[in-house]
């Protein structure tokens, strides 16, 4: 099975409807992404098809919980963006968001700014920078991570970040339990929804947080 046919029977199976050109634009990442791995060691997995299910797949299936009242204003912040999972592929599938990748490691960052050139993304951001360190003049509606750090350190890293009636979206292998239980008392668990990433058998769950109000 080819890449292309790989990538929109994956898209047909999650029920989503994607921009015209975005398809071919997810594949041109996608070999970006291969070509830069080779050297700067972007992501462990190393066979392109596998990053059709494990990376491209896998951050469209969290696409649709990107949403909020007004879609043409809404800001995502992608910490620890790295490759630019799940930042890129969100994006890709919905450029009305405004999309802000961040990550401290100036190889990784270089990668982000070559892709959003080369994919022509208006919508993509990216900084060079901690989180911690990081201080935009406007705050975020929702802040995403994919393979960051565990649930408190997430929230209590951006915190600073978040807008007032914002939330969080962790994207997680098992549930983590234990993550949950050491929250800190400001941060509640608002939804734990389970992910259905076709290629991949893996268990998946995206972990919406929100500040106790």
């Amino acid at each position: 099975m080819s890449l292309q046919t790989q990538l929109a029977a994956g898209i047909a199976a999650l029920g989503l409807a994607l921009p015209e050109g975005a398809e071919a634009n997810l594949l041109a990442y996608l070999a970006l992404l291969d070509k830069w791995n080779r050297v700067y060691n972007l992501t462990a997995v190393r066979d392109t098809e596998r990053m059709v299910s494990h990376h491209l797949l896998d951050s469209l299936a969290a696409v649709a919980f990107f949403q909020g009242g007004c879609p043409d204003l809404i800001r995502v912040l992608d910490v620890g963006s790295g490759g630019g999972l799940p930042g890129i592929p969100l994006a890709i599938a919905r450029p009305e968001l405004q999309v802000t990748l961040i990550d401290s490691i100036a190889k990784k960052t270089a990668f982000l700014l070559q892709a959003k050139a080369e994919l022509g993304l208006a919508n993509l951001h990216v900084v060079t920078s901690r989180v911690e360190d990081f201080r935009p003049l406007a705050g975020f509606d929702i802040i995403t991570s994919r393979a960051f750090s565990d649930l408190k350190e997430f929230v209590t890293l951006t915190r600073h970040l978040l807008k007032p009636g914002g939330h969080w979206l962790a994207m997680k292998g098992l549930i983590p339990h234990e993550e949950i239980a050491s929250l800190p008392d400001w941060v509640k668990v608002s939804a734990n929804h389970s992910l259905a990433v076709p290629g991949l058998e893996a268990s998946r769950h995206l972990i919406v947080l929100e500040p106790v109000v």
